[in-house]
């Protein structure tokens, strides 16, 4: 019985010490620094160039802590299976991995209502622990292609005749294999990521690549090719096409969650975040919440 009461009392205070790390806006403000998950390896939004963080997403979180008086402090998250595990990892319970280290605020964190309401299978919501506020991009699909091989892309059909690449296990990779009953499917090439797709099409394999509209333009604007031109076509029996990307706080911090959104609020309206975009070769929609 002592060992079970010692084992219990061991768990009760490591729970202590991971709730201990959930700081509020007043412990965050006090200790001068906005702690910011953002995703490792993921350009244009949060990568590393000669050890200097850069990224959409760094520059964007830069700015929050600055509007807040504060200094950004950034923690690098490996991409998880799954968002909701990426959601426990970083801002509720933490991971082993990072000695339960949490951050105050993350990054990329789809701003959907369905997404926040889901539930699990006991009915609970999958994700209560957390806030998901501060829509602050608006995602979409893009195709690219070179024009050295293809004269312009009206339709999907036109990748039967035309060899496209996409992110193997993307949504991307689902819908040209199965759109029009599988007409596209031989002609769909998938690559580890968009940038390995680009790099098919620079070596001729393919003649276009379909991703995430950031992604395609950052790697347009990384090739600086004049022979790259962007799609305009639509995506057919393709469902949602078009996405807001917002971030998350634990479920405690609303006075962060406000302090925060009406930080990004004035730079969004100010223009400072669109240039932000710009300065990645990214265009940028304002998200319905303040047009």
């Amino acid at each position: 019985m002592r060992f079970y009461a010692l084992l219990l009392s061991g768990l009760l205070l490591c729970c202590q010490a991971v709730q201990a790390q959930v700081r509020s806006y007043d412990t965050m403000i006090e200790s001068g620094v906005l702690k910011v998950a953002v995703y490792e390896d993921f350009a244009p939004y949060s990568f590393q160039d000669n050890k200097k963080p850069r990224g959409v997403d760094v520059d964007l979180a830069a700015a929050l802590a600055k509007a807040l008086g504060v200094r950004l402090e950034l923690l690098w998250a490996p991409p998880g299976e799954k968002l909701d595990d990426d959601l426990r990892d970083s801002i509720w319970r933490g991971s082993e991995l990072r000695h339960q280290q949490l951050a105050d605020l993350m990054m990329r964190v789809p701003y959907d209502r369905d997404y926040s309401l889901k539930r699990d299978d006991q009915g609970e919501l999958a994700n209560g622990h957390v806030v998901m506020f501060g829509p602050y991009q608006t995602e979409c699909w893009q195709v690219a292609y070179d024009r050295r091989r293809m004269d312009a892309v009206p339709s999907v059909a036109v990748f039967q005749e035309h060899p496209i690449g996409v992110e193997v296990d993307s949504i991307p990779s689902f819908y040209l294999t199965s759109v029009f009953n599988g007409m596209l499917s031989a002609k769909t090439h998938h690559y580890p990521s968009v940038q390995q797709a680009f790099v098919a099409m620079k070596g001729a394999e393919v003649d276009a690549v379909m991703g995430m509209r950031g992604e395609i333009d950052w790697q347009v604007h990384q090739a600086n090719d004049k022979n790259l031109a962007l799609g305009e076509n639509a995506y057919p029996n393709m469902g949602r096409q078009r996405w807001e990307i917002g971030m998350a706080v634990h479920e405690s911090n609303h006075q962060m969650a406000y302090a925060i959104e009406e930080a990004l609020e004035a730079l969004i309206r100010d223009g400072s975040v669109q240039k932000i975009y710009a300065s990645y070769g990214l265009r940028y929609d304002i998200p319905e919440m303040y047009q």
